[in-house]
């Protein structure tokens, strides 16, 4: 294993940049959520459970309006969607705190339909300018930004919103919303090369390219992303359980830190794998995880399965790049991103009712079970998968 496919990565034109853009504008889109909540509970006094609510009217339109703003991205190009989204975020987030609980809800829901895209035109970007031989390490690199992101984010939104109060935080998040709406604006990344199949094309059909491989997939991404969230509510149950939560922040860290060095690891070997074996790997290593007895060796249990969630995220994007056509990768990204989001929001409510009706450490067992049946579904269509094809310099080789 070495650094250099990481160096070919970041010798590329444009790629430093655009994920440096990309890890600074998505730190206010992953400290949205918990601000909510905050303003929610301090500024209007609701309990959390009205919070809540807020935050899954939030979540909600953003699964509905991901593949949109991707279909539109693909139609009309990048620009347009980016200006829409980001006068959508800053008219939200300035009046956001001058509303009441209601107005709040039905705010954040159509806040959530037209949220900047951040995460979805990172990708499509990345897929834009790294020939597909070298994407693995480039959705890698892009994965350990993301934990970057949601290690900052949250910790920045909590110090702010308790030195200067949660409305005051509202404005800053709306401020940088809009400053990252300007920085893709300036730096206007392609969608798609012109020596890419099907550039030329004005549209192309979703039959061509949404087949069932494609929904194994998106149910694939999905139950990563449920394993992911039930695990880390299994872990603050745990803790508060064993009166340990002023450690919740190190453990988070460290699981952090491990789906980073996972990431790297992955990124830099010679070939990848399926990530039918990725996330299954994730979901069955996360299935023991409640047999560990103090909340320090669950800190140790995690760690098996924490390597592999940066790699489990990056294959299913880096896997959807190379099935779908140039001209509807915007599209089939936003799915993928409402996939992630689907996984997320149903995740919280029902790892709820395990942690509540059969105790914390059911929340490992039973969520990586589910991910595990879900991937052993997925894998019959996989074998109806599209071939991608090979780039130029690969048909080169094996010739």
């Amino acid at each position: 294993m070495t650094v250099e496919p990481y160096r070919r990565v970041l010798a590329i034109p444009g790629v430093r940049t655009l994920l440096l853009v990309g890890l600074v504008a998505r730190i206010p889109v992953v400290a949205c959520g918990l601000t909510l909540t905050l303003y929610v509970v301090g500024g209007l006094g609701r309990g959390f459970m009205q919070a809540g609510l807020v935050g899954a009217a939030s979540t909600a339109g953003v699964a509905v309006g991901a593949p949109i703003a991707g279909r539109f991205v693909d139609r009309r190009g990048l620009r347009p969607v980016l200006v829409v989204t980001t006068l959508a975020q800053l008219v939200f987030w300035t009046a956001a705190p001058f509303l009441s609980y209601w107005p709040l809800f039905a705010g954040a829901f159509v806040s959530g339909v037209l949220a900047l895209p951040v995460f979805t035109v990172v990708r499509q970007c990345v897929a834009a300018a790294v020939p597909a031989e070298h994407r693995r390490s480039a959705y890698a690199l892009d994965s350990m930004l993301v934990e970057v992101a949601y290690m900052t984010g949250p910790a920045l939104a909590v110090a702010v919103a308790t030195a200067i109060g949660s409305s005051w935080t509202m404005a800053l998040i709306g401020i940088g919303l809009v400053g990252s709406g300007a920085a893709l604006l300036a730096l206007d990344p392609p969608i798609r090369v012109d020596d890419e199949p099907e550039t030329g094309a004005a549209a192309v059909r979703r039959r061509e390219w949404l087949t069932p491989a494609l929904f194994a997939l998106l149910g694939v991404t999905a139950a990563a992303t449920f394993v992911l969230a039930a695990t880390e509510l299994g872990l603050v149950a745990v803790l508060k359980a064993d009166s340990a939560t002023r450690w919740t922040g190190l453990v988070l860290a460290v699981w952090g830190l491990a789906s980073m060095a996972g990431g790297f690891v992955y990124g830099a070997l010679a070939r990848g794998f399926s990530p039918l074996v990725i996330v299954g790997g994730m979901a069955a290593l996360t299935v023991p995880m409640g047999l560990a007895g103090h909340w320090g060796w669950l800190c140790l249990a995690l760690l098996p399965a924490g390597v592999m969630c940066a790699p489990a995220i990056s294959t299913t994007i880096d896997t959807l790049s190379r099935w779908v056509p140039a001209a509807a990768r915007g599209e089939a990204t936003g799915l993928h991103g409402t996939a992630m989001t689907l996984g997320l929001a149903v995740s919280g409510p029902l790892t709820g009712v395990i942690i509540d009706g059969l105790g914390t450490r059911w929340a490992f067992a039973i969520s990586g079970t589910a991910g595990l049946l879900v991937v052993l579904l997925a894998a019959p269509a996989w074998r109806r998968a599209p071939q991608p094809a090979m780039p130029p310099a690969s048909v080169a080789d094996a010739a």
